[in-house]
């Protein structure tokens, strides 16, 4: 029997660990979640000794024990992962190399050791470089969130990984805060999405159509404070077609050396860039749809909320202002059941459609029917604006990207701000189906 076909529960951990990351990457890939794949490796004996006979003096299973631990806490999405990822890879490959010679003729050891070398190559790691380390005392890179999250989480201060916050903007506004509570708002003029110690974000926005109380985002300026050695304060400012790939003072990115800890990635020329901010572990997205702006971004908890008393108006952590939402309580726009604006406003709002047929072309774009569609649906009605269709659709893509919890993508507004009942028995299913399917 060749050494590629030895059961190997190693293998197993490490090829757990990376589709637990390359599953936060691409979000509609089959594998579940790193702690449940790992939860149900354990459950099922994968990687308990019983089930993979070691000599005692064989450490194969604490070295696989530790590259999980240095790798649970990662997500694709972060700025940076590629270069933890392949430190923890060489502290793999390192321990191994360590145990050699006690593990001689062990199988589990040999199947490690190929994977580790299948894991380096498909994610271009080098033999050569730093590694990670499970040293209490190891230094950290302060312009790494990710890396001095990790290790206060080894020290013993964080026994949980970070916990990551989403606020979107987009449409006539709609809002989704970082509670995952969705409302729609009025907020004409310019109001603070985000106002804390380590960002600002704040958007203006303009009436859409007249005789309508509907506005839509036509500038967003965000400002990254300075941190200590990790970048200088750097301002970025979009307006309707401007959407520029550098912050206002011409760079592209912030910090010294080869890793920026700050840096703006243009996708779509005019059209969509990405702000990655390593040294807060914080990642902006901003689009021009037709003639308006839309903003996701995923943020640390810790660092969204470090923000002074004076700092409370923020949209994205304590909603709208009662007086300007026009929505049901829910988030559900009250225009999409007829009662929101009189009968004269809406025959000239939107000839172009009816609710049947705005139904219709959101439906195509997103047949989830959830609050996502109904925001395209009013959108419709209200604008006449076949753009507001791509805008809600988009605004779902990067809920997709940068959204930490599966569970919570879609909002229902019958069940309030929970997803369906059955969604976690499905999502279980989906789990252990995915289990038998990759890791027969």
């Amino acid at each position: 029997m060749g050494l590629r076909a030895a059961p190997s529960c190693a293998a197993a951990a490490a090829s757990a660990a990376v589709s637990g990351a390359e599953q936060r990457r691409h979000p509609r890939r089959c594998p579940p979640p790193l702690a449940l794949l790992l939860l149900l490796l354990l459950s099922l004996g994968l990687l308990h000794a019983g089930d993979c006979q070691q000599p005692a003096q064989c450490r194969i299973q604490k070295c696989t024990t530790d590259f999980v631990s240095l790798t649970s806490h990662l997500n694709s999405a972060i700025d940076g992962f590629d270069s933890e990822f392949c430190k923890a890879l060489r502290a793999y490959a390192g321990c191994t190399q360590r145990t050699s010679k006690a593990c001689r003729g062990n199988l589990v050891y040999h199947s490690a050791v190929l994977g580790i070398s299948d894991l380096m190559s498909q994610r271009n790691c080098s033999k050569d470089g730093p590694t990670s380390s499970t040293n209490p005392e190891v230094t950290h890179d302060p312009c790494n969130y990710h890396s001095h999250a990790g290790v206060r989480e080894l020290r013993g201060g964080d026994q949980n990984p970070p916990n990551y916050l989403f606020c979107g903007l987009f449409g006539d506004p709609h809002l989704r805060t970082f509670k995952d509570h969705f409302q729609t708002c009025k907020v004409e003029g310019a109001w603070p999405l985000i106002d804390n110690n380590y960002l600002s974000v704040q958007v203006t926005n303009v009436p859409v159509v007249l005789g309508s109380s509907a506005t839509a985002t036509n500038k967003i300026t965000i400002i990254f404070k300075a941190h200590r050695e990790c970048t200088d304060q750097k301002v970025y400012q979009a307006v309707t077609d401007d959407l520029p790939a550098a912050f206002v003072d011409g760079s592209t990115s912030g910090g010294d050396g080869d890793v920026k800890s700050l840096r703006i990635v243009e996708r779509e020329s005019g059209r969509y860039v990405e702000m990655h901010a390593r040294y807060i572990g914080t990642t902006v997205f901003v689009r021009q749809l037709g003639r308006y702006l839309t903003l996701a971004i995923r943020m640390p908890e810790d660092l969204a909320m470090s923000y002074e008393e004076s700092q409370d108006l923020q949209l994205c952590v304590n909603g709208c202002p009662l007086s300007e939402r026009i929505d049901d309580g829910q988030g559900q726009v009250s225009a999409i059941l007829g009662h929101t604006l009189p009968h004269t406003s809406l025959a000239q709002a939107w000839p172009g459609y009816t609710l049947e047929t705005a139904n219709a072309q959101c439906h195509e774009k997103m047949p989830v029917k959830d609050i996502y569609f109904q925001s395209c649906v009013f959108d419709l009605l209200t604008t006449g604006d076949a753009n507001f269709t791509a805008a809600a659709h988009s605004a779902l893509e990067d809920v997709e990207a940068l959204h930490p919890r599966k569970e919570r993508w879609h909002i229902f507004p019958s069940s309030g701000h929970e997803a369906p009942r059955a969604g976690s028995h499905w999502s279980l299913s989906l789990g252990l189906t995915c289990l038998i399917l990759f890791y027969p």
